[in-house]
């Protein structure tokens, strides 16, 4: 497939938290920083963000744990979880001189600009990482979900998931030695295989409807992201069977 020249990157809140188990590993981020600046720099390509809040909380797992908490609630305490994720990584990102603004799909002007699309176009064509946190603004709906619908309604040409890992496998292979990688597989296997759960199907069936290639990769490997953009085949390709 061709190169990616405007990518959208899906980060977890797991990711965040780093080597903790909760909140903000400042650390993990001076690193993944100073990475994204030096892929700005050197390749010009134009980067959205889109992250979770994992690190502090997840509505599911707090509306199923708090009986008293309906869902709609707990999903949109995630959402706000998703922002402080966001208002850390701009600084961030600025304290190493690359340019970048957050942009929320929920209301909350004093800490981020409102997602709006033609403003976050201008913002990636004047060389900013725009990071969009708050989700789609709906609850029941995942951030995954929320990566891939703002990719689609900035042009995007690729979503690059975020793992711990080097791209999918046949099985895990944190608990199955004999698991093997997968390098590339269509939308629709992704979907139909129970042991491949690296984005939620409502996520990859909507990349699929719209034909937008998905890969997965190891985030925690330096240069990963400008391998990438440079074309090299990193990770797994979730896309059409032509583009695979």
């Amino acid at each position: 497939m061709p190169k990616p020249q405007r990518i959208l990157l899906k980060l977890s809140g797991e990711q965040f938290a780093g080597k903790e188990r909760f909140g903000i590993d400042t650390d993990f981020l001076l690193g993944l920083a100073e990475e994204l600046h030096d892929v700005v720099t050197k390749t010009q390509a134009q980067i959205v963000i889109v992250v979770g809040g994992g690190n502090f909380l997840r509505g599911a797992t707090l509306s199923r744990n708090e009986a008293m908490i309906e869902r709609a609630t707990a999903d949109y305490m995630g959402m706000l979880a998703t922002v402080m994720n966001g208002m850390a990584l701009v600084d961030i990102l600025e304290h190493f001189g690359q340019p970048a603004r957050l942009q929320t799909r929920i209301t909350i002007t004093s800490v981020a600009e409102p997602f709006i699309r033609r403003r976050a176009i201008r913002h990636l064509e004047k060389g900013r990482i725009v990071i969009v946190g708050g989700g789609t603004g709906n609850p029941f709906v995942t951030t995954d979900t929320a990566a891939v619908s703002t990719a689609l309604e900035l042009g995007c040409d690729i979503v690059l998931k975020a793992t711990k890992v080097d791209g999918i496998y046949t099985k895990d292979p944190r608990t199955f030695t004999d698991a093997t990688k997968i390098d590339a597989l269509s939308h629709l296997d992704a979907i139909q295989n129970a042991n491949i759960s690296v984005m939620d199907n409502a996520a990859i069936s909507l990349a699929m409807d719209n034909h937008l290639p998905i890969r997965i990769f190891d985030l925690l490997t330096k240069g990963n992201i400008q391998r990438i953009i440079q074309g090299e085949n990193i990770g797994t390709l979730v896309a059409m069977q032509k583009d695979a």
